[in-house]
């Protein structure tokens, strides 16, 4: 059921938005110096994307009219996506294996939610979770993405349990940050988890208190379109420009 609001913001622009902050962070994955201030900055808002379509993922699992329609999409722009994936970060390469990309994840996301909702058994949904987060080991965001999934599964519509299960993916993803950053201590290691951890607080202050349930009322269709097309598109054009570069 919608959201009684006649304010905030729309999903679609908060898709746009995921989209923009998804570019960057792949820009500065690509073309920036790691450890610089910028190449830090445009990664951490780039956080923002994969929580938030993660919650749209469930969120749409349960508007679609057609599961099998809206799981077989999400395959077939997964695997024409692969490619262009690995053009655009096959850093010093032309092309090789760098992972599965996000919608291969987002694919097997929507397994679990399925596979949730439709196994007859509990015994059953266990076992078909743990065997579908094995080929999530290969894709970009590996485990955190399912469990992004399953904690908005658990959250649903309730904002008290939305902002738990966002604490707990911040938590973790904090977490597992903290490796990558030997040498920092106290308030300078702080600054930089929070730093790492501050795209998905703005996604869930998006979802928990700006999101109004709806969609765009003009363009929805170009924007469900946009929103495949960009993903591979956006990659092939930073990978050739990373080619021509010799990066």
């Amino acid at each position: 059921m919608e959201r009684e609001k006649s304010f905030g913001l729309n999903r679609d622009v908060i898709k746009y938005f995921a989209m923009f902050t998804m570019l960057l962070n792949h820009i500065g994955n690509i073309f920036l110096e790691p450890g610089t201030v910028w190449h830090e900055a445009l990664l951490d808002i780039g956080y923002f994307t994969a929580i938030t379509m993660c919650y749209f993922l469930v969120e749409g699992y349960g508007y679609t009219r057609s599961k099998s329609s809206y799981r077989n999409r999400l395959l077939f722009w997964a695997v024409i996506s692969q490619i262009p994936f690995g053009l655009a970060l096959s850093s010093g390469e032309i092309l090789r294996f760098t992972g599965f990309n996000m919608l291969f994840t987002l694919f097997f996301c929507f397994l679990i939610i399925d596979v949730i909702h439709t196994a007859s058994r509990r015994w059953k949904k266990v076992l078909y979770v743990i065997l579908l987060l094995l080929p999530c080991l290969f894709c970009d965001w590996f485990i955190l993405a399912p469990v992004f999934t399953l904690l908005f599964l658990w959250a649903g519509k309730d904002k008290k349990r939305l902002a738990v299960a966002y604490g707990i993916s911040m938590g973790a993803f904090g977490l597992l940050s903290m490796g990558s950053f030997y040498g920092y201590t106290g308030a300078a290691l702080f600054f930089v988890v929070a730093g790492k951890v501050s795209g998905m607080l703005l996604s869930g202050i998006c979802i928990i208190w700006l999101y109004n349930g709806k969609r765009m009322e003009r363009g929805r269709i170009f924007s469900k379109w946009f929103f495949y097309i960009f993903y591979p598109a956006h990659l092939l054009i930073l990978g050739i420009i990373r080619i021509a570069m010799g990066l």
